[in-house]
């Protein structure tokens, strides 16, 4: 199964078969498209790949796509932003999926939204492949980077895999790239943090989660210069607020946990790995349900500014690290 993309039914896609790609997370997406057409290309020189918009499908166009081929014997069609498909080309498609050609495979990549949720419901029922490619959270992205490790042959433990997010950050694509340059330049060794920071100790300095444990640990002069780093590194604004608003809502589900739980079932009651209870434990000395509150308010009212609310993004993370650093201890 591939890193990160959920498959809930068949196995490898093959000629004849009708593969449905949906979720909003594009990297996965994509990956799931080239996995398939890897499938149906190894051993054969002669597969034809076609990409197409769906709104630029017609019942011509779809015909000959599918049809018998003057060039190629084996041919991969991928339709893309099937929300979009016009109305009139759905019966022509759910008739193609209850009776594929044996000769093609289908890709249909749908962005996971409700726009054209009936077409979704219909061709599940026609009992087509489905692949989910849904976005890991917050907390899995460590199990994503370890994943990814594997899949390119290296190993990592935990602690090193939590290094690279934070470092390389929440996007998929970039920690992906990261994965596999590490695995690349480790010469068959596990990937350590040590190495980790030989590559990306200098983005780690000024990632959003430097500024947010900064402030969440109550050192508001610290905070403010991790911020003006991050800002002058090209971080935008609205990575710097998700960070803080998961550090908080971390640290409040940890407060709120009832007690007298083993470390496996209070991490799933705060929805964390196991390792990061040890950092939850040290950032909520000092903390009142007070302090959090008011915290989390102003980290909301920050995430409005930025993303349009304000017309000066930087002062709106100013005020929001200084109102969360002095949170700290309040009563």
């Amino acid at each position: 199964m591939l890193a990160g993309v959920a498959v809930r039914r068949g196995t490898a896609p093959k000629l004849g078969d009708v593969l449905l790609v949906t979720g909003a997370e594009a990297f996965l997406a994509d990956r799931a498209v080239k996995s398939a057409i890897a499938a149906v290309s190894k051993g054969s020189a002669e597969v034809e790949v076609t990409e197409v918009e769906a709104t630029t499908l017609d019942v011509g166009v779809f015909a000959e796509l599918t049809g018998p081929s003057l060039f190629a014997s084996e041919r991969v069609l991928v339709l893309r932003s099937l929300q979009d498909l016009p109305a009139d080309m759905v019966p022509n498609l759910l008739d193609y999926a209850g009776a594929p050609s044996d000769d093609v495979l289908v890709v249909l990549v749908h962005s996971g939204g409700q726009k054209g949720k009936a077409v979704l419901d219909k061709l599940r029922k026609a009992s087509v492949t489905e692949v989910v490619a849904t976005a890991p959270k917050t907390w899995e992205l460590p199990q994503f980077v370890a994943g990814e490790i594997r899949l390119h042959g290296g190993s990592v433990d935990e602690g090193a895999a939590s290094a690279l997010v934070d470092a390389v950050g929440h996007d998929l694509r970039a920690l992906a790239g990261a994965c596999s340059q590490l695995v690349s330049d480790s010469g068959g060794q596990a990937v350590t943090a040590e190495l980790i920071g030989q590559y990306f100790g200098g983005r780690a300095e000024v990632t959003s989660f430097a500024v947010a444990d900064a402030a969440i640990a109550g050192r508001t002069e610290p905070a403010l210069e991790q911020l003006r780093w991050a800002l002058d590194c090209g971080v935008a604004p609205v990575l710097v607020t998700s960070a803080m608003a998961g550090g908080l809502r971390g640290l409040a589900k940890y407060s709120s946990a009832p007690s007298g739980l083993r470390e496996a079932d209070l991490a799933r009651e705060v929805g964390v790995p196991p390792w990061k209870l040890k950092q939850l434990k040290q950032q909520a000395r000092g903390w009142t349900p007070g302090g959090l509150a008011a915290a989390i308010k102003a980290v909301a009212q920050a995430d409005a500014d930025v993303k349009g609310a304000s017309g000066d993004a930087g002062y709106a993370l100013e005020r929001m690290v200084i109102t969360v650093s002095r949170s700290h201890g309040r009563r």
